[in-house]
């Protein structure tokens, strides 16, 4: 088969959960680059809500580690299908940790701002208390509670707001509402921290390296995302900008800053998502970056949106 051979060509296979998403994607074509093999099965040939097609992928594919980009992540949807939400979120990651534990195989988990409350008003450290407000993040801490107890060797990386060239995301919706309409309405009072899925890609490929060569990382629960923080609306207004320059769009829409209340949605949002990146880049000394600069990066990767 195809995949047999292209894995041949490599000494290191790493096993793709959710190779379809943004962090997924960004992986896999990253990963030639770095002299290893990202296997990324599709969600049908990979279940990760079953014990046995985890098992399957793990005997098929010997990798020496997984990484775990598969969520459910439709925050408003999972208010309304939480079954759904938690069979992903929080199972799969339980039947992951179990297979990954039994195989000794180390695995990296992403993970999400949003199981935090959000009224804060500093950076969350790793050991804040967490307290979602919604299915979604309450589904994702619980995937990450499960993790943690049955597997020492994992690294659980929380990120924030991400956006790439592939799948939905914030970017590209403002793209192509910049298009339909002249005037915008965005919420101003949410603040975040955007982050580019190719970093996220390029972190992980380099940890996962890092353990390979070595054999050992400070596993644990680590934050990584953009900076400064913003909100949608300084997010969008420089989306527009760099589009503008990049030849993308003529002119911007009126952008209108609004609350949050003026935008009522099922899913609750933390309306202070900034993630502190401390003790990710003192302990493994790599830096978060500017997520403007990272905004034009992904506008250099834009062929046709």
């Amino acid at each position: 088969m195809l995949q047999d051979s292209i894995s041949n060509q490599f000494a290191t296979t790493f096993l793709v959960c959710g190779g379809s998403g943004q962090i997924g994607q960004s992986i896999v074509q990253q990963a030639p680059g770095r002299g290893i093999n990202a296997v990324a099965p599709s969600s049908r040939a990979l279940d990760i809500t079953n014990a046995a097609s985890i098992d399957a992928a793990l005997r098929r594919y010997q990798p020496a580690l997984i990484i775990n980009s598969a969520a459910y992540t439709d925050v408003d949807g999972a208010e309304h299908d939480a079954t759904r939400a938690y069979a992903i979120n929080r199972d799969g990651v339980h039947r992951l940790a179990e297979a990954a534990d039994r195989a000794g195989i180390p695995i990296f988990h992403i993970s999400t701002d949003y199981v935090f409350s959000g009224n804060g008003n500093r950076a969350y450290a790793e050991t804040e208390p967490t307290e979602p407000c919604s299915v979604y993040g309450a589904s994702k801490l619980a995937g990450e509670h499960i993790l943690t107890e049955l597997t020492a060797r994992h690294l659980v990386i929380r990120t924030s707001w991400v956006y790439s060239t592939h799948g939905k995301n914030f970017v590209k919706t403002m793209l192509r509402l910049g298009r339909e309409r002249s005037e915008l309405s965005i919420v101003d009072d949410q603040i975040g921290c955007p982050t580019y899925a190719v970093s996220i890609a390029r972190t992980l490929l380099e940890l996962g390296s890092r353990y390979v060569q070595e054999g050992e990382l400070p596993w644990g629960i680590y934050h990584y995302s953009g900076g400064p923080a913003c909100s949608w609306y300084e997010f969008a207004s420089e989306i527009f900008k760099q589009a503008i320059a990049f030849g993308l769009l003529e002119s911007a829409p009126k952008l209108n800053p609004i609350l949050t209340s003026n935008y009522p949605t099922p899913a609750c949002r933390p309306a202070w998502s900034v993630l502190d990146c401390q003790k990710f880049e003192s302990t493994f000394g790599i830096p978060t970056n500017d997520w403007r600069s990272e905004l034009h990066d992904f506008f250099c990767g834009v062929n046709c949106l």
